[in-house]
């Protein structure tokens, strides 16, 4: 009779039972070893890092997952951007705590510090450090024929080695680029990368805050109102689609807004807030929009341009209407020598000088109504014809002076460390880096 299955006389059934049994003994062996790696993955400190990492990186990528990724993009796609913002962002080749003091300086600073008692160092016309004659000469067929790019140039460094350089604070002028299609950086006449759009230099510093958690950046908006080129309803749009408050609605743009941005209208705060993030300083408008933006749903300080007193050597701006917080700013750019004093340039630096110390003099003082307000200075000023004589005055020459003369770097440097420990507030800075030292000494180190 012929059997259909196995039986137990079968040599058959014995091999498939000793199957069974090594089967078994695999899978509880596999068991114990899942057990084992468990407790030493929540056991171990650093271990479950990485394993807490791991699956925050998974549950990040999972759709309609709020929580930014780890990564701002696919790494390709990342490149790309940064390289199409290179000629404003420069190439991030990093910098270390353990051997530069202005790295990561923040991380020092408590949490509970206020940003309004901090000393932050920045940088006027941050845009303009790749603005040569060579790239000059490159983009006259966007701009015509204007003046020398010393005219406009008012920095050596580009953003990345500014903020590895400890700068914190940066000074931003935008119109369209060419087309009218994209927003890009000028100052004044000068165009200065007609590919890189504000989109891609946001991206650059999003990648640099990844890297600093521990830092917070300020970035101050302004529309170039000297480029010759339109403000119109369509770009405000698309600036305020930018620097509105982020909803809740679940787009890779809301993502970087909560990540990235203090959600916060009219108000500071401290620097524990802040840390990993940028705060905005509105000095721009929205006049073409109607009706206005609600101006609940916007960030940032509103330090608008029609509120700015040009050329003002102690400018008054409420930012905050309710709490009568308020930002005092010296943006005297626009050098004249009292009567009777010859023109030189050791007669306009010391002009320019005696502006920004004076009004850093006063956030140093313990003026209980000044003392939780903004201080803000520019050590800058724009290129000058004296009326009569031949002598030019160019932002570089007001920075770093000539030959026979110290420029306003050389001179702020021993001003500051003579008041080591006070409270100087934002100084903004043509050309720093000419100057060792100068960011250490705005900082009190």
């Amino acid at each position: 009779m012929e059997e259909s299955a196995l039986t137990p006389r079968t040599p058959g059934y014995k091999n498939k039972r000793r199957n069974i049994r090594v089967v078994y003994g695999l899978f509880v062996l596999a068991i114990i070893s899942f057990v084992l790696l468990t407790f030493r993955l929540f056991t171990d400190t650093e271990t479950t890092s990485v394993w807490t990492a791991k699956v925050t990186s998974y549950l990040s990528r999972a759709p309609g997952a709020m929580n930014s990724p780890p990564h701002l993009l696919p790494e390709t796609a990342l490149e790309e951007i940064l390289a199409r913002g290179a000629p404003i962002l420069g190439h991030d080749t990093g910098c270390s705590r353990g051997k530069s003091a202005t790295c990561d300086w923040m991380a020092k600073v408590p949490d509970h510090t206020k940003l309004v008692h901090m000393n932050i160092p920045g940088t006027h016309d941050t845009s303009t450090g790749n603005y040569s004659d060579a790239r000059q000469a490159e983009l006259i067929r966007y701009t015509g024929p204007i003046p020398t790019a010393k005219t406009f140039r008012c920095q050596e460094r580009s953003i990345f080695q500014m903020l590895n350089d400890g700068i914190r604070v940066f000074d931003l002028r935008y119109a369209y680029n060419p087309g009218n299609d994209t927003i890009g950086f000028y100052h004044s006449l000068a165009l200065l990368a007609p590919t890189t759009t504000i989109v891609d230099v946001l991206y650059g510093y999003y990648s640099w805050l990844e890297k600093h958690p521990t830092e917070t950046v300020l970035l101050s908006f302004n529309h170039e109102g000297g480029s010759r080129m339109i403000e119109d309803e369509k770009l405000q749009r698309m600036i305020l689609d930018l620097f509105s408050k982020a909803t809740q609605d679940d787009t890779s743009l809301n993502r970087l807004k909560h990540k990235f941005w203090v959600q916060k209208r009219g108000e500071l705060g401290t620097l524990g807030e802040s840390r990993g993030k940028i705060i905005l300083f509105q000095r721009f408008s929205y006049g073409k929009l109607s009706p206005p933006p609600d101006p609940t749903t916007l960030i940032g300080l509103d330090l608008g341009a029609d509120r700015w007193t040009d050329n003002g050597d102690d400018i008054h701006l409420v930012y905050n209407a309710n709490t009568n917080a308020t930002a005092f700013i010296e943006d005297r750019y626009s050098i004249t020598l009292a009567e009777g004093i010859p023109p030189s340039v050791d007669a306009y630096v010391t002009a320019k000088f005696d502006a920004i110390t004076a009004h850093i003099e006063k956030a140093t003082l313990p003026d209980s109504e000044t003392a939780d307000q903004l201080f803000w200075s520019f050590t800058s000023a724009a290129v000058l014809q004296d009326p009569t004589s031949n002598l030019v005055m160019y932002p570089v020459t007001y920075a770093m002076g000539d030959e026979s003369t110290p420029g306003i770097n050389k001179r702020l440097l021993p001003w500051l460390k003579a008041r080591k420990g006070k409270r100087f507030g934002i100084i903004m800075m043509d050309f720093y880096d000419a100057e060792p030292g100068l960011v250490e000494a705005v900082l009190g180190l």
